[in-house]
């Protein structure tokens, strides 16, 4: 099975919720249709991102990618209930490396 990072930033939390919320709702949102191996908060710059390592089934390169960047949509949809979010980067294992899926 392919494995991808979703990889996105946080900014504001929205009145009302606390920070362990924003890892819960990506999570959830992204465990709802595939399999979460890994989560994690980074800190670059300055600004939060979470990541959250995932895979896909076993399909055609593109429909991979494109299940991959669907499911990381769906995840930021979630979080936005609870949090602001900046820019979202999905990454794909390919050959020893994480490439980001366009």
């Amino acid at each position: 099975m392919p494995s991808f990072r979703a990889r996105l930033q946080i900014g504001d939390l929205l009145p009302g919720h606390a920070p362990e919320e924003v890892m819960d709702r990506a999570e959830t949102a992204l465990a709802a249709t595939h399999n979460v191996e890994a989560k994690d908060l980074e800190v670059v710059a300055r600004m939060p991102r979470i990541v959250l390592r995932f895979t896909v089934p076993d399909s055609t390169w593109d429909s991979e990618n494109s299940a991959a960047l669907a499911a990381a949509g769906r995840m930021r949809e979630g979080v936005r209930d609870v949090a602001t979010t900046g820019r979202l980067d999905v990454l794909r294992r390919d050959r020893g490396r994480w490439a980001p899926v366009d």
